[in-house]
């Protein structure tokens, strides 16, 4: 029997949405519990994440208000180590597949989100740096992408999807609206690459990801982009007076 279940997430992690869009794939009964990056709450390291860093959950343990996490309950923290411990917590959902070589190829696939795609969002969106790295990732994770599928594995939806998706999302507000530390209007050429004939595959496998419910449901495109702006302009600003 699944055990109670806190979520600390914030909205504007992607990472956190990880989680979010694991969950809710299992339609798993969880409170959520929002975490002020900028302002975290005192108890929230000591008590629920050392790293002090979402997400992480509280499985388990009595149910107490999520400000106040029982030491009876099992602290579990990291995204992807999450995401594995739905698919076991949740076996009838399709979090893993039940083939070993579609599981082998879902854990494939997650690899190469953390090697070869989001360090391309990194370097050029958050670091202003050119954009080869991230039209490479593009690149790389849709060469991945299989013919017949309409998904990163298969016809379901499987933590290798839940593992990319949320950067995919931020990907598409800060390219569309021009936010990083690169230079003005570098962000929009991008743009324009992505929404090309060359990346139909990535963008069609991604625009099923945004249809499903889970996804409109944990991700704010209103909340993440304002954020963005705000976190990135004086980066800018302060970049190109370098």
């Amino acid at each position: 029997m699944v055990e109670q279940i806190t979520l600390y997430t914030a909205k504007v992690c992607p990472y956190a949405q990880r989680a979010e869009l694991a969950l809710a794939e299992a339609g798993a009964n969880v409170t959520k519990y929002e975490i002020d990056l900028k302002n975290k709450p005192v108890w929230y390291a000591p008590k629920v994440n050392p790293a002090s860093k979402v997400p992480a959950i509280a499985y388990g343990g009595p149910q107490v208000p999520p400000d106040q996490p029982s030491p009876d309950s099992t602290k579990i923290a990291e995204s992807l180590v999450l995401l594995e411990f739905f698919a076991d917590l949740f076996p009838e959902s399709t979090l893993l597949p039940k083939d070993p070589v579609l599981r082998a190829k879902a854990r494939f696939f997650i690899d190469a989100v953390g090697t070869k795609f989001t360090p391309g969002w990194m370097s050029f969106v958050i670091r202003g740096e050119d954009a080869d790295g991230a039209l490479t990732g593009f690149e790389e994770i849709q060469k991945l992408l299989p013919a017949d599928k309409t998904y990163a594995v298969s016809d379901e939806f499987t933590i290798a999807d839940a593992a990319i998706a949320p950067f995919l999302g931020r990907f598409e507000v800060t390219l569309r609206n021009d936010i990083g530390t690169y230079k003005e209007g570098e962000g929009k050429k991008v743009y324009e690459i992505y929404q090309s004939a060359r990346f139909d595959k990535l963008r069609k496998y991604f625009d099923a990801i945004k249809a499903r419910e889970s996804f409109k449901s944990t991700f704010d495109e209103g909340y993440i982009k304002n954020v963005f702006q705000n976190r990135f302009a004086a980066a800018r600003a302060q970049k190109q007076a370098a």
